[in-house]
């Protein structure tokens, strides 16, 4: 039940930047001990326990305190030997303007230690503690380097991986407390931007890891520009976004120290899909009063969104769904977006899981035609679920599918729970065009089918048993194949052929029964 940390390593031989790593790691290292051990940390400790930030959550980020001296990182890397040459380059250190020696980039601030996905620190954030100078950032940021290139780069992705494969999904928020305050509070499946707009490389590092992001940017105008414009991308990857707006003027960190991490999974549970989300800024902004609000909307703002969707289900949804809202028709729709240019074809990612849990979903006629019965018709769930159980179908998406079904026959919608893949399959059956004649012929056929092949399974793992197993093993196996032998027979009376068995100590008896 304990998350272990992912460390990727990239095994092809010395990685010419090593040393910059190393004082990286040199500094996060010098950073936490001045919060931890030294006086000066003292009201940035405080800081952190005010802001409900607990000494594991800190440590495990790493956070740390920059001195106020201007040169106590540069003479403490000195006395380790490692020169202005290297701290420069990883952006430790600025260079003066006035001639003088380089002196420290971060004073008294908390610091954030900036990983990438495997785990390695890159660059470093800092934040002042109080209020700010005149002229001072809140928020200072280590400048790009040959090892950091902040588009490249999400903010608490080498902590999240397992959980967003666990979740399926990610949150999305735009700073380190944001961050830092949700994972405190016990919300796992987060990652930032750390306030700049989102990249498509961050949205490709986002698809590598989970299906479904949820968008808790800020809800002012510049906060919705930034969330259309990461949704586009996100959907460029094969990612759903959703868009969970939170109360005017609070963040993450706000929402979850005034009122706890229920409710921002309150929000995260009203979340609406993003094509949603635009329709309704666009028509409380009455730019979809008249026709040609209607028009500039749809060419400027809507159809870039259906462009960008590379999941084919999905951008069929969204072309429906702004037939209904805009009034307009499926052809006029299709041939703007071919005027725009060809739709790009769906990137491989969006047509599969990340490649780190790869699973192979094979169409199964019988199984997939079995769920859009149930679907459709839904008197035929409990009949079903009385001669079938759910860990007899053998796709894991549709079986996901099945088992909600029968534990809630009248649902319309898939629960939050369902796999990002089980909520696309979910909407494809729901708008599958196929009428199904003769219901009662289709169910009975596929759970025989269903059955049948289950059996025949069964039966291929038991002759690779059998294959191996010790004399005294043997009857015992005999005597199980030849009960699947009789439930196969039982199934399939008229259409079973015994397969050809290769050891005489199974076809034997088979024979005989």
């Amino acid at each position: 039940g304990v998350d272990l940390r992912e460390r990727e390593t990239k095994g092809r031989g010395e990685d010419p930047y090593r040393v910059l790593y190393e004082v990286n790691a040199f500094a996060r290292d010098y950073y936490t001990r001045q919060l931890w051990d030294d006086a000066a940390g003292e009201s940035v400790r405080r800081y952190l326990e005010e802001r409900g930030i607990a000494r594991a959550v800190a440590e495990r980020f790493g956070l740390g305190y920059a001195p106020a001296e201007w040169n106590a990182l540069r003479e403490a890397a000195a006395a380790h030997k490692i020169g202005d040459a290297l701290l420069l380059d990883v952006g430790l250190l600025k260079e003066s303007d006035r001639g003088r020696d380089p002196y420290d980039r971060f004073r008294d601030r908390l610091i954030f230690p900036i990983e990438d996905a495997s785990g390695r620190v890159v660059a470093f954030g800092g934040r002042v503690i109080g209020a700010a100078e005149e002229g001072t950032p809140k928020y200072l940021n280590s400048p790009e380097t040959v090892i950091y290139h902040k588009g490249s780069v999400l903010y608490g992705l080498s902590w999240a991986k397992i959980a967003l494969r666990r979740e399926g999904a990610a949150l999305l928020v735009e700073g380190y407390m944001d961050l830092v305050s949700l994972v405190a509070s016990g919300i796992e499946n987060v990652v930032a931007t750390l306030g700049t707009a989102m990249t498509a490389e961050q949205a490709r590092l986002v698809a590598r890891y989970c299906r479904r992001m949820y968008i808790l940017y800020d809800s002012d105008q510049a906060g919705r520009r930034a969330t259309f414009r990461a949704a586009d991308l996100l959907l460029a990857e094969g990612v759903h976004p959703e868009v969970a707006s939170l109360p005017a003027g609070d963040d993450p960190d706000s929402l979850v120290r005034r009122e706890g991490p229920d409710a921002v999974r309150r929000y995260i549970k009203d979340a609406i899909d993003v094509l949603d989300s635009k329709l309704h800024e666009l028509a409380k902004r009455g730019l979809l009063d008249s026709t040609a609000a209607k028009w500039d909307a749809l060419k400027d703002r809507l159809l870039p969104t259906i462009r960008a969707t590379k999941d084919l289900a999905l951008r069929d949804i969204y072309v429906r769904r702004l037939e209904e809202r805009v009034g307009v028709g499926r052809q006029a729709i299709e041939n703007d977006l071919t005027r725009m240019g060809p739709l790009p074809p769906p990137t491989p990612a969006a047509l599969r899981r990340p490649r780190e849990r790869p699973i192979v979903l094979p169409e199964l006629g019988p199984e997939r035609r079995l769920i859009l019965l149930l679907i459709k018709s839904r008197d035929f769930i409990e009949r079903t679920a009385e001669q079938l159980g759910a860990d007899e179908l053998g796709n894991p998406v549709l079986r996901e599918i099945f088992a909600a079904l029968v534990a809630h026959p009248e649902l319309r919608a898939p629960p939050e729970s369902m796999s990002p893949e089980g909520v696309h399959r979910w909407g494809e059956l729901m708008d599958d065009p196929e009428i199904l004649a003769d219901e009662e012929r289709i169910l009975q056929d596929s759970i025989k089918k269903i059955k049948v092949r289950r059996l025949d399974e069964q039966m291929a793992d038991l002759e690779k048993s059998l294959a191996n197993a010790a004399e005294e093993e043997q009857s015992g196996l005999v005597r199980s194949m030849q009960e699947l032998v009789r439930q196969r027979r039982e199934l399939d009376e008229d259409h079973w052929v015994p397969t050809a068995r290769k050891h005489t100590h199974v076809s034997q008896p088979v024979t005989q029964r």
